[in-house]
């Protein structure tokens, strides 16, 4: 008995699960063609619909342990979805429906950056790369960017970047001379402040020692007092020159005018003589020298 229920139960729910199926209305296929919808909410549906298509093959291509051949598959694939949601997406433009491919997303490689780049296998230009796939032997060489290769300058381009500060116009702007030369200039101020106090101290003895009238002869006792000191500090300087010029010696007689004179004279006889006279003429002149004991 208990073997016939089972097999009742089991006819009976076989019969509930048919006729709820002829209940259910027959499932939709999504048109080959974008063209042929006409409804703008079915049009959205349908995109819809490839969107998730999209994210499920998305999600199961990040598994680099697919292999390579079902991983080309599941990129060729989202690719051909890709390209059919901008048809629908473009249906519903037409239909008169908001603009999805404005304000959609775009792909990125690696590093991040937007790609749309063409396929060397002849796929057509805007075929992309998705997760495991982009690591497939001949893909990564497409998203990795050529050495830079460095130009080099020409004259023009030298030139354009040379302003003030390459010649050294604008070296005090930077605050080093400034802090080099305020010391030096604070000390040179302060010289100079101790000279000129050191004149009025000296005006101010020889007004007090002046009587009443005698500010000229007062003015003329302080000139005579101001060249001396001028005249102390020539001296003082004169002598630290002395002391480190080196003293040359000359070890050499050297003539003086007269004798410098004479050997002139001496050289233009001699050039006159070998020009109007014959080499015989001047040899009778030395021996008739010699015998005479002239030696001019």
């Amino acid at each position: 008995m208990a073997r016939n229920e089972e097999k009742a139960q089991s006819m009976l729910n076989r019969y509930l699960a048919f006729k709820n199926e002829e209940k259910k209305k027959p499932k939709e296929r999504r048109p080959y063609l974008a063209s042929e919808c006409r409804d703008l909410a079915e049009a959205d549906k349908w995109r819809q619909q490839i969107i998730r298509e999209i994210g499920r093959k998305v999600m199961e291509i990040q598994n680099p342990g697919l292999g390579e051949h079902r991983l080309r598959d599941l990129n060729d694939e989202i690719n051909k979805l890709i390209r059919e949601k901008g048809h629908w997406e473009h249906r519903i433009v037409e239909l008169g429906g908001p603009n999805y491919a404005r304000s959609g997303a775009k792909m990125t490689d690696l590093e991040g950056n937007i790609i749309d780049v063409p396929n060397p296998s002849g796929r057509g230009p805007g075929y992309r790369y998705f997760g495991a796939a982009k690591q497939l032997p001949g893909v990564r060489e497409l998203f990795e960017k050529p050495a830079e290769i460095k130009k080099k300058r020409n004259r023009y381009e030298i030139y354009k970047r040379i302003d003030a500060s390459y010649y050294g116009f604008r070296d005090d702007e930077d605050g080093i001379l400034e802090k080099v030369e305020g010391p030096a200039e604070k000390e040179i101020r302060e010289i100079a402040l101790r000279e000129w106090q050191r004149a009025e101290d000296i005006k101010n003895e020889a007004r007090k020692t002046v009587k009443s009238g005698e500010v000229a002869s007062a003015s003329g006792v302080l000139f005579e007092e101001e060249e001396d000191i001028v005249e102390e500090e020539r001296r003082e300087k004169e002598k630290k020159e002395k002391e480190t010029q080196t003293e040359f010696v000359v070890h050499v007689p050297l003539p003086d005018e007269k004798e410098i004179e004479r050997m002139v004279l001496e050289k233009k006889k001699k050039e006159l003589l070998s020009k109007y006279a014959s080499e015989g003429l001047l040899e009778e002149q030395d021996e008739a020298k010699e015998m005479l004991n002239v030696h001019r």
